[in-house]
Formats: structure tokens, C-alpha cells, sequence
């Protein structure tokens, strides 16, 4: 079982079809069944044309998917609830910190000479003083509804493994696999559930995909670090962890990763300049 997962904030470019396409690939090499899921829990950005968008771009590519249409948005309450056993062991705590005051106290930290380190994506880990809360003032400052995250206790979290971390990495071609060590820590105390919605990226996905029943999981080289960190999800809530491909990323002619956010030419965009699904399929290697 694979699945194709586009966010709703903006239309879907080049990058969005050849994902799209490799998973079906992949899934009719395997024998298997695509499925789709909107993953719209950024609910400030998620547009209903957006949605509807993605679904005619798909159909006009010739995709078809499995059902049912999964929507995160509509699954706030399972989130929820894999939060709450994450905190009830322990292994989370609401974090009070704005990310001024956080870039204050690496600041700080780096004006004494510390050493700053930082997360796969370039951001500083997180310094970590809501972590040394009592119970008592975390659960004041909550119930006086102060704004707040929750963060993974990651010292907490790596005492639960009684063996190392791994990851299945797949072959698209063949599916064979191979075993590759994880490493989590390197995430440090990461936001597990955002302040607007009860879950964040990470948790939402890991979730998704086991209730999903997802096997094999095809995305961009962009999240192949991330799989550490949902790696350590799936251990702490006993969740199945699938096989992962993460895949090279369709750059634009000056070697910039294709991205909504810069205004990267939209399928739509191709489609009413005339370009046909026959065309992109061959652009991409298809």
C-alpha cells in the first residue's frame, strides 16, 4: 500500500506530478494499491480550490487512486489521542517558548562561547528550559491558556529502545531492501504538536500512515531526514513502520528545488499553455 500526499496551500508543479508518478510506478510494480491523502492540517493556508485543484490535476495526469480520500483535517481527534498517551508516558512536554524568546536564548548560549547545534534542516536544537518545568507550573500556565507546543523529550524518548533505531529503505525498481541505522537525536526536542492544531507534520503522518495501512512510502530526498524522527514516533506509539524511497528532486534550470513558495510553473499553468499529460509524463522520465 503506497500513498501520494499533497498539501493543499498552493497548486501542484512538476516536482508534485513526478512523485505522483513514481508512486504509481511503484505501486503497479509491487502489485500494490495507491492511495491518496490531503494533508491539510495548516488550516491558515489550505484553500478549497487548492483541493479541488489537486484532484483535477491528478485526473488530467491519468491517476487514479484507491479509496477512501483521506483528509487530515478530519482526523484532528486521532492526533489528539496520540498526543495524550505520548504525554501521559512522559515522553512530551508543552513547550511555552516563542521562537523570539528561542532565538534569544541561542543568542545568548552562542555570545558565551557554546556550541550551537543544529537540526538536519539548519535550525538550532531547541535549549530546552520548558523541559525542566515542574508539572505543577506546566499545568498552571496551561490551564491559563498561555500559548504553547508540545515538544518530544528526545533523552526521554531514546531511554525507551531497548535495541537501535533502524529504517527499511526499498528499491523502486525491484523492491528489494536493505536495513540503515536512524538517528533521532539529531532532531533534539522537536515540536511533535503545533500551537494552532493538536498535531504537527510528523505526528500526523506517522499516524496516517498506519491507519492507512501503509507499506511503502515514495517522497521527496527533501523528508529523508525526517524519517529518523518518525522512525522513533512509530517505536513510542507501536505503530508499523513501512519501507521508504525517498527520490531525487526535480530542480528548476538554475538547480533551485521546485517549490509553491517560489512560484514554480503550476500543472495548471502547463495545461492552459497546451502542454499535454503525454508531454509531462515524457518531460519526467515516464
Amino acid at each position: 500500500m503506497l500513498r501520494f500526499a499533497p498539501s493543499p496551500n498552493g497548486r501542484l508543479h512538476l516536482g508534485h506530478a513526478y512523485s505522483a508518478l513514481l508512486n504509481a510506478r511503484v505501486a503497479d510494480r509491487l502489485g500494490g494499491r495507491l492511495l491518496l491523502r490531503i494533508e491539510d492540517i495548516d488550516l491558515g493556508r489550505t484553500r478549497p480550490d487548492f483541493v479541488s485543484g489537486i484532484l483535477a490535476d491528478l485526473a488530467w495526469l491519468g491517476l487514479t487512486f484507491a479509496p477512501p480520500l483521506r483528509r487530515q483535517s478530519e482526523h484532528f481527534s486521532d492526533y489528539a489521542a496520540a498526543r495524550d498517551r505520548l504525554a501521559e508516558r512522559g515522553l512530551i512536554y508543552p513547550c511555552f517558548c516563542s521562537r523570539g524568546q528561542i532565538a534569544a536564548q541561542v543568542a545568548a548560549r552562542a555570545a558565551r562561547g557554546e556550541e550551537i547545534r543544529r537540526d538536519p534542516d539548519g535550525a538550532p536544537l531547541y535549549p530546552g528550559p520548558c523541559r525542566h518545568l515542574s508539572a505543577a507550573e506546566a499545568t498552571a500556565r496551561r490551564l491559563r491558556g498561555e500559548p504553547h507546543t508540545w515538544r518530544l523529550d528526545m533523552p526521554a524518548a531514546l531511554r525507551t529502545l531497548t535495541a537501535p533505531l533502524s529504517i527499511r529503505r526499498f528499491s523502486p525498481e525491484d523492491g528489494a531492501e536493505e536495513i540503515v541505522a536512524a538517528d533521532p537525536a539529531r532532531w533534539g526536542d522537536a515540536v511533535i504538536v503545533r500551537r494552532d492544531v493538536p498535531t504537527s507534520y510528523h505526528l500526523a503522518v506517522v499516524c496516517d500512515d498506519a491507519v492507512q495501512g501503509i507499506t511503502h512510502v515514495v517522497r521527496g530526498q527533501d523528508l529523508e531526514a525526517a524519517t529518523d524522527l518518525h522512525a522513533l514516533l512509530q517505536h513510542l506509539l507501536g505503530r508499523s513502520s513501512p519501507a521508504y524511497h525517498h527520490h531525487a528532486l526535480i530542480r528548476s534550470e538554475d538547480g533551485e528545488k521546485l517549490a509553491k513558495s517560489k512560484g514554480s510553473e503550476a500543472l495548471a499553468d502547463l495545461r492552459a499553455r497546451g502542454v499535454t499529460p503525454e508531454a509531462v509524463r515524457m518531460m519526467l522520465g515516464f
